[in-house]
């Protein structure tokens, strides 16, 4: 019951337009650090979300760059969703761009490393995704609402 609590004070500090402007500088820099001093095995965000650290090649330099990022595992075990909902933020988030370029990417998960392909989610399996996202964490309505974009989505697949 108590975690119950702390979840829904979590989902509704998070919809709040303070957290929008502060998270993104905060909570991925805490989670890389935890992340680097536990050789991969602990997220701090993880801890309310299932997380990933994302591993993608940069858009335009070309460049390896890691993201802790929340994500929603898919039952069979070898997918994830992502949300590139930026915390409600005006703009896509880096990332987002990156995977369009670069679709073929890593995660790290539970301390280990996984080729990953990603796609971005249209139509009917967007819509299909993203209520099924809503159900897993309320606020991404918040965020789509405070913005004018289409939220981008993508499911990750593992690679052989």
């Amino acid at each position: 019951m108590a975690r119950a609590a702390g979840v829904r004070l979590v989902q509704k500090v998070s919809s709040t337009r303070l957290f929008a402007r502060v998270a993104p500088q905060v909570i991925p820099a805490l989670d890389r650090g935890v992340h680097r001093l536990t050789r991969g095995r602990v997220l701090l965000s993880a801890q309310l979300l299932p997380g990933v650290i994302l591993t993608s090649t940069g858009a335009r330099s070309g460049l390896p760059r890691r993201t802790p990022l929340a994500c929603m595992p898919q039952e069979d075990g070898r997918g994830w969703l992502l949300v590139g909902s930026n915390f409600g933020r005006t703009c896509h988030p880096a990332w987002t761009h990156n995977l369009l370029a670069h679709p073929d990417a890593s995660i790290s998960v539970e301390g280990r490393d996984v080729p990953v392909t990603a796609r971005l989610l249209t139509g009917e399996e967007r819509a299909a995704a993203w209520r099924d996202l809503l159900v897993f964490w309320p606020p991404y309505a918040t965020y789509q609402a405070r913005v004018t974009r289409e939220i981008r989505l993508f499911r990750l697949t593992a690679t052989p």
